[in-house]
């Protein structure tokens, strides 16, 4: 790789770490480097040693953290603050870059120092009315 081509892969990337919060795809990316998408993946990933979307995904996740460690946003505010649209890839590219083990369902355990702040605790009522207004009483428990 040239050295012209270093330059062109650097504003690239400098362009994903000023608007990583930004949507961002590659065939812009490649137009910043003066590049075709495929010819700008194969040389990002060669010079950097990550895709140019595994980049962009470690930039927001590094962001999220501080923003998660400030503590006046939720969980669901911070993904949208640092660009994603989703919350469970949220948690998955969170949970894959961060270090965070996996429930035994296979999905993401949420990191609970950085998101318990975001869940309300919720107290489940001992008795609850059914549709005719008449409460319902757990078995054994005396009126």
């Amino acid at each position: 790789m040239d050295r012209a081509d270093l330059v062109r892969l650097r504003k690239a990337r400098d362009r994903i770490d000023r608007e990583y919060a930004d949507p961002l795809d590659v065939e812009s990316l490649a137009r910043t480097a003066l590049m075709s998408a495929g010819h700008f993946s194969r040389s990002f990933r060669a010079a950097y040693g990550e895709t140019p979307y595994g980049y962009l995904m470690t930039r927001r996740i590094e962001r999220a953290k501080a923003l998660l460690r400030r503590g006046d946003l939720s969980v669901t505010e911070v993904c949208v603050a640092v660009g994603c649209t989703s919350l469970g890839s949220f948690s998955t590219s969170f949970a894959k870059l961060v270090g965070v083990p996996r429930a035994s369902t296979g999905r993401p355990s949420p990191p609970t120092s950085l998101m318990q702040r975001s869940t309300a605790s919720r107290a489940s009522p001992r008795r609850s009315p059914d549709r005719s207004g008449i409460e319902k009483r757990p078995p054994g428990d005396a009126p």
